[in-house]
């Protein structure tokens, strides 16, 4: 029986743990696949570095050429990031006929498709599962699971590092300055914590699921982006006791074919499943016309969860394989994509206004609502003895954003309110 014979670009983390599963689940992964599969090559940055798993020196290099163009390997799985230059080894793969497994969010959320048309001209297999949510099988979910359904909403914790920081700031009552320093220094922020806190890794997970999820081709500049940053425990406390937890979601909505794609901190009722979703957990909830409403849940990032979707990825492509139909099975991208405008975009907001503490106040804030159209659910003025100014925390029903903008800049020109603390999306 022939073995299948893999190289992989990449052994830090995940790179070692996708070693540790190939070659501690031999008798399972032949049962799986139907034939021996051998780590043939690796490509590292030093090749004299001390592994914590056993790799053979004359299977290291320091050369991802060297991989990418070895004639006996049938699978390359890129672990090592990267966009440009790791664009390039997995294009000129795709074109030597071998297939693809990658974990690269980055690089398949900006030249997914490129990549996805080069493997069909060769007839190659990309498989990208790891790409989002760790552990969670959720593209493959996507894709075949939801084949014979019309996804209308994907909302998903797909950012294990802020979810982390958002738990401990509910739980423990820690400022944002002391998570993201906790965070950084248990490894799971890193020195330069922008793509994740500011909502960017969220965001090329987003543009990915919502291509696969609506079958339209959405790019990282169709997502409207909000991070964490400005997130205060002020704001924690008053979700909580209106009994809301504070979440960075992803969501992505489709109403008569037009999309929308955003990554925001929202405000999440307190008895939807999503918001029991704690520390590093991910969890994507999709909404299908025909199943109603799923949710996956499971770890989003670490060593073995994000090898298991490698190693699944590859069995899969070894399966396609000894049926000859590899480059058969990527999504279709058959849907035109139409934008909503933010007229279009809907949904429940929360505001807490710091306002003169003096009859009148609420009258003229309640007449801008009417004035745009927005209804009120509740309408709430808090005591606040560390704040000598009147405290007013507004819940709207549904409304636009355009909407939600124009109220916005005339709370910042009306004399009586003194500043918009905070707004956010409410779900749930």
């Amino acid at each position: 029986m022939k073995p299948v014979k893999v190289g992989l670009l990449g052994l830090g983390t995940v790179g070692t743990g996708v070693v540790r599963i190939v070659e501690r689940h031999q008798e399972d992964l032949l049962g799986q696949a139907g034939s021996p599969i051998i780590i043939e090559q690796i490509a590292v940055k030093n090749t004299n570095k001390l592994r914590s798993v056993p790799i053979d020196a004359d299977k290291l290099t320091d050369d991802p050429w060297d991989v990418i163009r070895n004639p006996e390997i049938d699978v390359i799985i890129e672990v090592m990031g990267g966009i440009n230059q790791t664009k390039e080894y997995i294009l000129e793969a795709l074109a030597s006929g071998k297939h693809v497994v990658t974990a690269n969010k980055d690089l398949m959320a900006l030249h997914g498709q490129e990549i996805l048309a080069k493997a069909r001209e060769n007839r190659c297999d990309v498989m990208y599962e790891a790409s989002v949510a760790g552990g969670i099988p959720i593209i493959r979910t996507l894709i075949e699971g939801f084949s014979s359904d019309r996804i209308t909403k994907i909302m998903g914790i797909v950012n294990g590092t802020t979810n982390y920081m958002l738990t401990k700031m509910t739980q423990e009552g820690v400022s944002y300055s002391d998570v993201l320093r906790e965070a950084q220094e248990l490894g799971y922020a890193e020195a330069d914590p922008t793509s994740d806190v500011e909502g960017l890794d969220a965001a090329r997970k987003m543009a990915i699921l919502a291509t696969l999820g609506f079958r339209t081709n959405v790019a990282l500049e169709d997502v409207s982006v909000r991070g964490i940053s400005s997130i205060s425990q002020e704001d924690i406390q008053y979700a909580k006791r209106l009994g809301y937890e504070v979440k960075l979601l992803g969501i992505a909505e489709r109403e008569n074919d037009a999309i929308s794609v955003t990554v925001q901190p929202t405000m999440v009722k307190n008895t939807h499943p999503i918001a029991s979703v704690n520390g590093v957990f991910n969890a994507v909830y999709v909404y299908g016309e025909a199943v109603g409403e799923t949710m996956f849940y499971g770890p989003g990032a670490g060593e073995m969860p994000t090898a298991t979707s490698i190693v699944a990825d590859l069995v899969a492509v070894v399966k396609n394989l000894k049926l000859g139909v590899n480059g058969q099975q990527a999504a279709a991208i058959f849907r035109d994509k139409k934008l909503m405008s933010d007229e279009q975009t809907m949904s429940k907001n929360f505001l807490l206004l710091h306002v003169d503490d003096r009859a009148g106040v609420l009258a003229q804030i309640t007449q801008v609502f009417a004035e745009y159209g927005v209804s009120l659910e509740s309408v709430l003025q808090q005591p606040n003895p560390t704040n000598p100014e009147a405290e007013i925390i507004v819940i709207t029903h549904d409304a636009s954003r355009a909407s939600i903008q124009k109220v916005l800049q005339v709370f910042e020109s009306l004399d009586v309110i003194r500043t918009v603390k905070s707004a956010y999306r409410v779900e749930g």
